[in-house]
């Protein structure tokens, strides 16, 4: 079954699985926990506080530890119900065409629910940049990769120790990395422990346009960071921060 095939089959005869996944990932997603946790700990709004980003980094340093690991935990939960969303919906799904529908509609849950973390309709469309909850996607819809990301995190955390530096190399490679593992698994010579038993090229450049486009958008969020690494002043994450 060609792409088209594909996804006409899942349009026409899944549409609305792809409007309760896409649409309760958004809404789900657009909870955004470091605005609760700092209103409640601190009565304050953190977009109005130090880079003005709503996630994990900003509370971490402007708000504290404890509400920072709240935030990241809450924010991790949004990828990892608006997968579990489809999943269940197709549970019942198992030959070779329905489990690349099956994936396919995961990761388009998973764009919306980094999409909901972004813009959140209940906080006027101002939201986070996706880092976390783009993380639980990534787990949600294949750990490889998340494998992959966090050394590519870990390694220039190490030689940077700047977040947002690190971030923007791992969005850059998200889509790339989601292609190669893919790519692998249509090998059968090459035992990758795929959830599908066989990908298809077509399926491959499927699940690579989807992911090309979180990645992008976590690095156009990300403006502001890119501005500030350019001009030699952003800051990094200390041993005492």
């Amino acid at each position: 079954m060609s792409v088209l095939e594909l996804l006409s089959d899942l349009i026409t005869n899944s549409w609305v699985y792809i409007i309760i996944s896409c649409i309760g990932a958004y809404l789900i997603s657009s909870v955004n926990t470091s605005i609760i946790v700092t209103a409640i700990v601190k009565h304050e709004d953190i977009r109005k506080m130090g880079s003005g980003n709503a996630g994990f980094t900003n509370v971490l340093r402007c708000v504290g530890k404890v509400p920072a690991i709240i935030t990241f935990v809450g924010d991790f939960l949004k990828g990892v119900i608006s997968i579990l969303i489809p999943f269940i919906l197709t549970f019942n799904w198992d030959s070779t065409d329905k489990q690349m529908q099956r994936e396919i509609l995961m990761y388009l849950a998973g764009l919306f629910a980094v999409l909901g973390h972004m813009f959140p309709i209940y906080y006027k469309f101002k939201g986070g940049k996706g880092v976390v909850t783009t993380a639980s996607v990534i787990i949600m819809t294949d750990w490889r990769v998340l494998i992959i990301e966090l050394i590519i995190f870990a390694v220039f955390f190490i030689l940077t120790k700047t977040i947002s530096k690190c971030s923007l190399l791992c969005a850059f490679f998200y889509p790339f990395a989601t292609a190669g593992i893919r790519l692998l698994d249509s090998s059968a010579s090459f035992p990758t422990l795929s959830p599908i038993s066989l990908t298809t090229p077509m399926f491959i450049i499927c699940v690579f346009t989807i992911t090309f486009i979180i990645g992008l958008s976590i690095i156009i969020k990300h403006k502001d960071n890119i501005r500030r690494i350019l001009n030699g002043t952003e800051k990094k994450i200390t041993s005492k921060n």
